[in-house]
């Protein structure tokens, strides 16, 4: 478990575990479970983004729906703002929900078509009895400002937004309520590079006014890179490497964390003097997460694996005495107090 730092974190995530049952066999038997989220922990401080990252399946977004209890938890504890949020009941959890929001990575289905802009901005404050019918309708038409969209467009709907401004508008709704964390569900995937850009750019503004926690979920290293204070790195429902956003790039340790960087595309024409980056490619495919593989999860595709990595997963621990940590036995790590042990 990692030693938590002195300075309380808005959202401590501890051994955090969801796991989906498989359909039991004709015969009634059991047959498992789904690792999505197999022990992760981690600590978030109001004002900062971590960013996290990993192939398609690796359980980035059950993560998301996890801490926010929209999926139940099986195992590891939630805390927010101090409170242990992880067995609480559905009653206790809903004034807690105004704090914690989410915006979705579809903005065209995460919208009610039938529903006027007015009407979906306006909905989380009528549920949550906040204001008077004249104060939400003044409300709508901050949120639109905020976001970028003219009140004008209030009674719209939205079949007649673009893909960019429809992303606004979830945005908006989050905002709603004055949320101290925002879980963004790959927020920019669906858009075009151009819109991304001014997509980033505004959850950036936001956080510098409002003082948010953005927990960014992404498969894009490079928006991950724009977005982030911290970047952690997932695979196969385990958290594998951890460090502060110019170390993770600069130097980045556990080699799925290296294959992953190794992939971002470059220009063809590289600028004078810049670092060359060779390909790494990763043999095999995903294990399946109903039957991972024993020891480390990433040891089947990994070039450096050792009988030790194939029996005992290893440590997130720390490789400078710091804030970088990494899981693999292949580090030369620096053991100290601040360990996270995956199971």
């Amino acid at each position: 478990m990692r030693v938590l730092p002195s300075a309380s974190p808005l959202l401590e995530i501890e051994e955090l575990k969801k796991y989906f049952p498989l359909p039991a066999s004709f015969w009634g038997k059991k047959s498992g479970n789904i690792r999505a989220v197999d022990g992760v922990s981690f600590a978030l401080t109001s004002g900062k983004t971590l960013g996290l990252v990993g192939e398609s399946g690796c359980g980035k977004s059950t993560l998301g729906r996890t801490i926010l209890r929209l999926y139940e938890p099986s195992g590891g504890r939630i805390r927010f703002a101090g409170r242990d949020i992880t067995t609480v009941s559905r009653r206790e959890l809903q004034p807690l929900r105004r704090q914690m929001q989410i915006i979705f990575q579809d903005p065209y289905s995460s919208l009610n078509p039938r529903m006027t802009v007015s009407e979906i901005l306006s909905e989380p404050l009528i549920i949550h009895q906040v204001g008077t019918a004249k104060e939400r309708a003044q409300r709508v038409d901050q949120l639109l400002e905020r976001v970028g969209l003219s009140a004008q467009m209030r009674g719209r709907y939205p079949h007649e937004f673009s893909g960019g401004q429809k992303q606004r508008l979830g945005i908006a709704r989050a905002l709603a309520l004055s949320p101290q964390l925002l879980i963004c569900d790959e927020p920019v995937s669906a858009l075009d590079v151009s819109i991304q850009a001014q997509i980033l750019n505004l959850l950036k503004d936001l956080q510098a006014e409002l003082g948010l926690a953005y927990l960014f979920i992404s498969h894009n290293l490079a928006v991950i890179e724009h977005s982030s204070d911290e970047v952690a790195v997932m695979y196969l429902g385990r958290i594998v490497e951890q460090a502060p956003r110019e170390a993770l790039f600069a130097d980045p340790q556990h080699p799925y964390t290296k294959a992953l960087i190794a992939a971002i595309p470059l220009p063809q024409v590289a600028k004078p003097g810049s670092p060359s980056r060779q390909r790494q490619v990763l043999a095999g495919d995903v294990p399946n997460p109903a039957a991972p593989p024993q020891g480390c999860h990433f040891h089947p595709r990994c070039p450096l694996a050792s009988e030790r990595c194939r029996r005992e997963a290893p440590l997130l621990r720390s490789v400078d005495g710091a804030s970088h940590l990494a899981a693999c036995h292949n580090i030369s790590c620096t053991l100290s107090s601040d360990l996270r042990y995956n199971h």
